[in-house]
């Protein structure tokens, strides 16, 4: 097999974890009072870094048969890191790291390690085959601290040797996890140790890449003289390339027989250096693989590491191939990349958003209409929770034709949290309202300011708001609006929450046309505000053409649109389908009263019993997924 027909592109082998971050971000981690989770690890960060790159990585580590070994399995495959080896250990727990930015270039960090998951990787866990397919295989250094551990990485090594593959070393020295320093000593990064060395001195002629910081260099040499150090490394690898990392100031590769060659680094505000090594490797292998030199190798790996030392958390800060080259065409001038509006855009838009090919959506967060129609027969609130429990079972029985993958939902907290509840873990897509049914001007569900319950919500819940908007608005209404819409933008950004914007810009007594959508459209783009979604009235093809136009110039990661119903009769509505449908970056639809809302009124009125109306509602459901997917194919052909 050959580089251009290897299944994969690096295996990633060693750590894989779970971080959490002190979020008081200035203080000590004795005071930290709430924490972050994500995807930690030296190689699990380097496998997102790279997938995030465009490169096809794949985890080899084991992970504990618990939440957290699920957590990183789960973010392993949505980074596109293949998880085929990410092996579950049934006596073992995933290990966890507690993290703080404590200012003054402090860093503390505890590792809560003892007998965990991935150190339980065997060579039984992986064979010779899978190691051969891939163009190179990535190790770090913790992996050599334990015989059985040590005896894996030196078996793949044979492996991808024996097929001819490159083989990467990332010394990764960290003290604490040889049993050298302290448990709480997270931060040290050398004690001398002649087993280390010896342990990392085995595998030296196995590779053909090694990197480390000046630190790394010398335990991997021996020798507390740098130049020293990296004379043994050569004696033991005559073929390998060894980079050195110096932070700030760039690297240093050294090729067997050429003079060594500094690559400068970019001068940038550091704020975390945590996860910057694994960005690093990252770019700098994404260009190896790619067959540029070292010196653009080690350019790509440079500006990886100075993105990431700008931003909170490591595998979430990894950048995307786009924003790395948005970077790399503006970096001599952008000290500041974490404040660079355009970059950190790039950076949410390309990393936190889940698109979709097709989205059938089903609202029903509908909270005023149905009080008014409760209201009208006598029921009470709880009434309105019972029905909103039959149309969670209507779609129930649709996903269970048509599986979850395209299907969702839009459901309220105030009558509909049992539904929210039933479909948090279903796999459907879920959306929650945030605004105060009606209001014009904007106003919000629970508080005058939704942040911090945003914060309690399922990290999943697409933030949904309804605006009654129009670009011809009064000013003062405008400005009102627009102020809450930036706010709730600024705090959807913040939680990583996405957001869908709802616009309706017909009930304001405003005239319209097919610009009129469009131009809501780019004054909110012109604010700052690109929400992950948009959920728009029914609209012209001029209309529908200029939309698309307008999110393809300003916001090309937008998800899509999605098309509301506004109670349409559903003749009209399957009419508007074909308009739409003609649209790629109208996803599909979100659409509620046109499906529920006769089955609403009879089942109020004593009409129907349960399994009249969840039967309407299903059937009404899949008509209208039948009705888009033969637009969108009437589209094709």
């Amino acid at each position: 097999m050959t580089d251009a027909t290897a299944a994969l592109d690096v295996i990633c082998l060693g750590r894989a974890a779970v971080d959490l971050y002190g979020q008081q971000s200035g203080g000590r981690l004795e005071d930290m009072q709430s924490f972050a989770k994500s995807l930690g690890g030296s190689s699990g960060n380097l496998a997102v870094g790279l997938a995030r790159l465009g490169r096809r990585a794949a985890m080899l580590t084991r992970v504990g048969d618990e939440h957290m070994g699920r957590f990183v399995r789960e973010q392993l495959a949505r980074e596109r890191v293949d998880v085929s080896h990410v092996n579950t250990d049934p006596e073992r727990l995933t290990g966890l790291v507690l993290l703080g930015i404590a200012g003054g270039a402090s860093y503390p960090h505890i590792f809560f390690r003892a007998h965990c998951a991935d150190m339980g990787l065997v060579a039984d866990d992986f064979d010779a085959a899978w190691i051969g397919s891939s163009r190179a295989l990535a190790v770090t250094g913790t992996h050599l601290s334990s015989p059985a551990t040590r005896a894996a990485v030196h078996q793949a090594m044979r492996w991808a040797r024996d097929a001819g593959r490159r083989v990467v070393l990332d010394v990764d020295y960290r003290p604490v996890l040889w049993g050298l320093a302290a448990a709480g000593a997270g931060e040290s990064r050398y004690v001398v140790a002649a087993a280390v060395t010896e342990a990392l001195q085995q595998c030296l002629g196995f590779c053909d890449l090694v990197v480390g910081t000046e630190e790394e260099i010398r335990i991997a040499g021996g020798s507390d003289d740098t130049e020293q150090a990296l004379r043994a490394i050569r004696a033991r690898t005559a073929s390998a390339v060894i980079v050195q990392k110096r932070g700030a100031e760039g690297c240093v590769v050294h090729e067997p027989c050429r003079a060594a060659r500094v690559v400068p680094g970019f001068p940038v505000e550091v704020f975390n250096v945590l996860g910057a090594g694994d960005a690093f490797l990252a770019g700098l292998l994404t260009g190896w693989l790619e067959g540029a030199d070292w010196e653009r190798s080690a350019r790509l790996g440079n500006a990886c590491g100075a993105l990431v030392v700008t931003r909170h958390g490591c595998s979430p800060a990894m950048p995307t191939r786009v924003e790395l080259d948005a970077y790399l065409a503006r970096a001599a001038d952008m000290r500041r990349p974490d404040d660079d509006e355009r970059i950190a855009h790039l950076h949410r838009a390309t990393t936190t958003r889940r698109p979709h090919e097709e989205l059938h959506v089903l609202a029903f967060d509908h909270r005023r209409q149905l009080e008014a129609l409760a209201n009208d027969t006598g029921a009470t609130a709880t009434r309105i929770a019972q029905f909103k429990g039959l149309v969670a079972s209507a779609v129930e029985r649709v996903a269970a034709v048509e599986g979850a993958a395209q299907l969702g939902v839009i459901v309220d907290e105030r009558h509909g949290m049992a539904a929210l509840e039933r479909f948090t873990h279903a796999g459907l897509w879920v959306g929650r309202p945030v605004e105060l049914p009606a209001s014009k001007p904007l106003r919000f569900e629970s508080r005058e300011e939704p942040g911090l319950a945003l914060r309690d919500w399922p990290s999943r819940q697409v933030v949904k708001c309804l605006a009654f908007y129009h670009p011809d608005d009064p000013a003062a209404l405008r400005r009102d609006q627009e102020a809450r819409l930036m706010g709730l933008h600024a705090d959807c950004v913040t939680l990583e929450r996405e957001l869908l914007l709802e616009l309706i810009t017909t009930a304001n007594g405003l005239p319209t046309d097919d610009r009129t959508t469009a131009r809501a459209l780019t004054r909110l783009y012109n604010l700052g505000i690109a929400p992950a979604w948009w959920k728009l009235e029914p609209q012209t093809p001029a209309s529908w053409q200029a939309i698309a136009e307008v999110i393809a110039t300003r916001d090309p990661w937008c998800n899509g649109v999605l098309l509301l119903g506004l109670d349409a009769p559903e003749p009209d509505l399957v009419r508007s389908f074909a308009a739409a449908a003609k649209v790629p970056i109208c996803r599909g639809f979100a659409v509620g009263r046109s499906i529920f809302g006769a089955a609403a009124r009879r089942w109020f009125a004593g009409e129907v019993d349960d399994e009249q109306a969840v039967v309407s509602i299903a059937d009404g459901y899949r008509r209208l997924i039948g009705a888009w997917r033969a637009a969108r194919a009437e589209t094709a052909t």
